[in-house]
């Protein structure tokens, strides 16, 4: 509290103004701040906001990856089953006719294989790549110096 001196009727008028300036102007300041502050945590929210969607694409992304790397082994193991059984039913007609055909399917099921590795190896780097991304946003400064 400010004490004021006291002339007649009353307290001195410039030193009551004089006090009433500095209250305005120090509310005017915090005021100033606090509209800052408020933008800030704004910009800060829509920041969040945005990177919290991008999380979220990421992961639909990565459960997409894995789901594709099931199906893909799922069908190639059917394929490769459905190869082998055609090549018994075969085989019990004609032994050499038997002998090609399991040749040939396991031709198939090495490339089926190599094509699942390939995949695999495919799938693998592309989740690094993006766990890469989720580590870089991690590291990210949001401070902002201007505010």
């Amino acid at each position: 509290m400010n004490n004021f001196d006291t002339v007649f009727r009353g307290y001195d008028k410039d030193q009551v103004k004089e006090y009433l300036d500095r209250v305005i102007e120090e509310y005017e300041r915090l005021l100033d701040e606090k509209k800052a502050a408020d933008k800030k945590v704004n910009d800060l929210n829509e920041k969040l906001a945005s990177y919290q969607n991008l999380e979220s694409t990421l992961n639909r992304a990565l459960f997409n990856a894995e789901n594709a790397s099931d199906e893909i082994k799922k069908v190639a193991r059917q394929e490769a089953e459905s190869l082998v059984n055609e090549a018994k039913r075969n085989a019990n007609r004609i032994i050499n006719d038997a002998l090609i055909k399991a040749e040939k399917a396991g031709d198939t099921a090495d490339r089926l294989k190599r094509n699942v590795d390939r995949l695999k190896r495919r799938l693998k780097a592309i989740i690094e790549g993006q766990l890469e991304v989720i580590d870089e946003m991690d590291r990210l400064d949001f401070k902002d110096e201007d505010y």
